[in-house]
């Protein structure tokens, strides 16, 4: 789990109980996805918005991940708050992917010899 999670409101709202327990543990199972020396600096900030559009009320929720040497970014807006934190986890998995594999050598680059090998020597044979 990130140890540190500062949830706020934005303007005139402010978040309930429930739906900052629920943020709290969708954005906390985030850093099982971030690499292990990462982990522990992790550090997140949560933003939450009602924003009064033309088609009507809505929820904005907005993500800011702080790992080491990167800060990842996470926004969107819907209906409903539950729905918004759903989809920015999603974003900032995908994004947490990528950064483990920037930051992990061995990571996504598994038998890659392997082809250069097997390209070489069909080269070799003709």
């Amino acid at each position: 789990m990130i140890a540190h999670i500062d949830i706020t409101g934005v303007g005139n709202y402010s978040p309930d109980e429930s739906s900052k327990k629920y943020i709290r543990k969708k954005i906390g199972s985030l850093s099982r996805l971030a690499p292990r020396h990462a982990r522990k600096s992790m550090r997140a900030e949560v933003k939450l918005a009602e924003v009064n559009r033309a088609h009507g009320n809505k929820y904005e929720v907005e993500v800011l991940l702080q790992v080491p040497d990167k800060t990842l970014t996470a926004k969107d807006s819907t209906l409903n708050i539950l729905a918004a934190t759903d989809i920015v986890e999603a974003k900032l998995a995908a994004q947490l992917r990528r950064y483990k594999a920037e930051r992990i050598p061995h990571v996504g680059r598994r038998k890659l010899l392997n082809h250069f090998k097997r390209s070489f020597a069909r080269e070799q044979q003709a």
